[in-house]
């Protein structure tokens, strides 16, 4: 499990921080930054980790176009 490490804050403005933080994401591979994005989506939307929930597809439907 992530945990913050608390000892690694720095105290800088929003246009710092998103340098430093586009720095260090363009560094990791694309699957670790998949990964990453998983688990901030899981902590935002409060499910497990590796089991999203599953879209309810009875509220879409498919038409043809004439």
């Amino acid at each position: 499990m992530y945990r913050l490490d608390r000892t690694a804050f720095k105290a800088q403005s929003a246009k710092e921080a998103s340098k430093t933080d586009r720095i260090y994401y363009k560094n990791l591979s694309w699957q670790e930054r998949l990964k990453t994005a998983n688990y901030l989506n899981s902590v935002a939307y409060n499910y497990p980790e590796n089991c999203p929930p599953k879209m309810d597809k009875s509220i879409f439907s498919v038409r043809t176009r004439k």
